[in-house]
């Protein structure tokens, strides 16, 4: 069989690759030391044309149908990593068949959970990652997405305004169908938190988890999490006729955590004097979308809602009540925003996304304020930040690794 690379036709350079020789013996010249998760089948990164692709050595059964449920996960919004193509047909210079390979586009800025413990890290910061994998996996359910091996391992996390935000990155036993039962997302939460607390206790044994957290406890948490915003989000409310402010309340608390609702069920009881109110579809990215629609940033959900409020303060700092939203918006980006992401050295833009540091020098400006005693301004602030903080930061955009002899 003739080699067949199947994908997207915007990256003929992948024809380049080895793809003679299986994954473990490609030269360590084409491969970008990047941290992996822990995966049952063999990966690579390599960088082509700038962009870097995660290949991973799959069935041809497996690669097709994870291809097929990434693509489904792009087409509903869910966070996931790109799906880029499959090659088929792979054999070595003497005819031996080698396994089809899926080919992912690796995103930037993020990181596996055992990069973000190779130092020890505080019980606060990852009860947030927990925070992150439990609003995917209610995304993935919402969607008719059952996950089938939910973990730590198989997500990857980026930086989201002191938060994280969580991006599935392996499908291999995901399913997609009309409508989750509550048996298929209890059994996903079960294997959650079961792989959750093995995957704690394998960084205690490492001594990589803080003294203060248990295992057990933190698996624990990730149902309490995942429950909390399931009901949340979907949860039948029940009002008096007429108070339909309730309506509008409910609608903006689910704003708030980040939610459109695109459509209501309402019933009336059979008193008279009471309706039941539930959410039937809600859409993540509530902040993102209208963030994007006002200034063209595409950022994380939290980055986005930090980003509205500075551009809300712009808006009454300049006493621009009466003028356009999209006009203060275009002025808010001219003068605020672009001058604090320009203010990084360019050999310093690895560090973080431009968003994160739009918010972490809005932290940094309040902190030195405080020890000022009066506003230090946005810009000196910004250039504390780049000397004093993000310079020793590591390098995000791509955390390279020194890549272990071939």
């Amino acid at each position: 069989m003739a080699l067949h690379v199947r994908g997207e036709p915007t990256h003929p350079e992948l024809l380049d690759l080895p793809w003679a020789l299986p994954l473990e013996q490609w030269p360590a010249k084409r491969l970008v030391g990047l941290p992996r998760g822990i995966s049952r089948h063999v990966v690579r990164f390599v960088r082509v044309a700038g962009t870097v692709f995660a290949v991973k050595e799959i069935g041809p059964w497996a690669a097709e149908r994870e291809y097929n449920v990434l693509r489904a996960l792009e087409r509903q919004r869910v966070p996931a990593v790109h799906p880029v193509g499959i090659v088929e047909g792979r054999q070595t210079a003497d005819g031996e068949p080698l396994e089809t390979a899926l080919v992912t586009q690796h995103l930037e800025f993020s990181l596996p959970y055992r990069a973000l413990f190779s130092q020890t890290l505080r019980p606060e910061t990852a009860l947030r990652l927990l925070d992150a994998l439990a609003a995917l996996l209610v995304r993935l359910h919402l969607a008719g997405f059952y996950w089938g091996d939910c973990s730590l391992s198989n997500t990857l996390f980026r930086r989201d305004a002191g938060s994280f935000s969580a991006y599935l990155v392996d499908a291999e036993t995901t399913e997609q169908h009309p409508v989750l039962t509550d048996g298929q997302r209890s059994y996903d939460l079960v294997m959650a938190r079961t792989n959750i607390i093995g995957e704690l206790m394998d960084l205690q044994a490492g001594e990589l988890l803080d003294d203060a957290m248990d295992p057990i406890d933190t698996g624990d948490s990730i149902v309490e999490r995942y429950e909390a915003l399931w009901s949340a989000l979907t949860g039948r409310q029940t009002i008096r006729v007429g108070e339909r402010y309730e309506v509008d309340a409910r609608i903006r608390r689910l704003n708030d955590l980040g939610f459109d609702v695109a459509e209501l069920d309402v019933l009336r009881d059979e008193d008279g004097d009471h309706v039941q109110v539930q959410p039937k579809v809600v859409d993540a990215g509530h902040h993102a979308r209208r963030l994007l629609r006002l200034t063209g940033l595409d950022v994380e959900e939290n980055q986005a809602r930090r980003l509205l409020n500075d551009l809300d303060s712009y808006r009454s700092a300049t006493d621009q009540h009466d003028e356009s939203e999209e006009i203060v918006a275009h002025e808010w980006l001219a003068e605020v925003f672009r001058p604090v992401v320009a203010s990084v050295p360019r050999e310093l833009r690895g560090k973080l996304e431009p968003a994160e540091v739009f918010h972490e020098v809005a932290e940094h400006r309040w902190f030195l304020s405080e020890q000022a005693g009066h506003d230090v301004g946005r810009l000196p602030a910004a250039q504390s930040y780049v000397e004093d903080v993000l310079r020793h930061k590591p390098d995000e955009r791509a955390l390279l690794l020194p890549l272990e002899p071939p």
